[in-house]
């Protein structure tokens, strides 16, 4: 893992209540230009507060003393998956504009390619700013199965859930804390869960091919979580001394949300 050089000395206090700002003030238009509703507003308001107090928490327990380049990309696409959540939240209760709500969500996941090249490229990577990236992705992916499940069904929360569940998992079983060594394919499998999750939410799709593309997706995580928790296994039994079968060298694949910042693909 990368150690992070400071990029200035400026205390990150400041961006992060910047960004909450700026995400009332994305709340606020939404309400004026499309209509926000009052379920929206207030889940949004939730949101930005619970990002700015669990930022602020462990960047202080990491004595960071810069927020850095990365972290503002990151906080950047915190500020439109706000913006989707609040729209999804919205939605039970009356018509959102799912134009501007698959537009935020097709943003913050291109975005999603920004901030681990700034980080690496003004060395700046830190295990802190990969796991800011790799919640804000998880978080996006659970909402957008919110979105889509409501046409298609709550089996398509089962994307958005299983890498909470594998962290569940981990507190109960020890070897799946471990490291997984890179895998493109893991990356691959990653990113198609948020693309096919946007075209099916988009509605541009007929319903039974939006299905299938939402169950393939799916079908492949499932896949991919499969393969490293087996290599997980393996690797905890080996630790332990126990005689293990072989290992293919192909890397595993797996584990739905990736973070471009440094080190595994987790």
């Amino acid at each position: 893992m990368a150690v992070q050089e400071r990029y200035d000395t400026r205390p990150f206090g400041p961006d992060i209540t910047a960004g909450m700002g700026v995400q009332l003030l994305v709340l606020e238009v939404l309400c004026r230009v499309s209509g926000l509703g009052t379920i929206g507003w207030l889940t949004g308001c939730v949101f930005a507060v619970a990002t700015w107090v669990v930022l602020t928490v462990a960047l202080r327990r990491t004595w960071t003393t810069s927020f850095g380049p990365a972290n503002r990309v990151t906080l950047a696409r915190t500020i439109l998956v706000g913006g989707v959540t609040a729209l999804v939240a919205d939605s039970f209760g009356r018509p959102v504009p799912v134009t501007v709500l698959i537009a935020f969500a097709a943003v913050a996941l291109i975005l999603d390619a920004v901030d681990g090249q700034v980080a690496r490229r003004t060395r700046t990577a830190t295990p802190l700013g990969a796991r800011f990236d790799m919640e804000v992705d998880a978080f996006l992916i659970l909402v957008l199965c919110v979105h889509v499940a409501i046409p298609l069904g709550a089996w398509v929360l089962s994307i958005g859930l299983m890498r909470y569940a594998f962290v569940a998992a981990s507190w109960v079983l020890p070897w799946l804390r471990g490291d997984l060594p890179h895998s493109m394919a893991r990356k691959t499998v990653a990113a198609l869960q948020g693309v096919v999750l946007v075209v099916a939410g988009a509605g541009i799709l007929p319903r039974a091919s939006a299905f299938t593309a939402v169950a393939v997706a799916l079908g492949l995580l499932v896949w991919s979580f499969g393969r490293d928790v087996a290599w997980l296994w393996r690797a905890g039994k080996a630790a332990d001394g126990t005689p293990v079968p072989v290992v293919p060298e192909r890397a595993p694949v797996g584990l739905a949300v990736t973070s471009r910042r440094a080190g595994p693909d987790r």
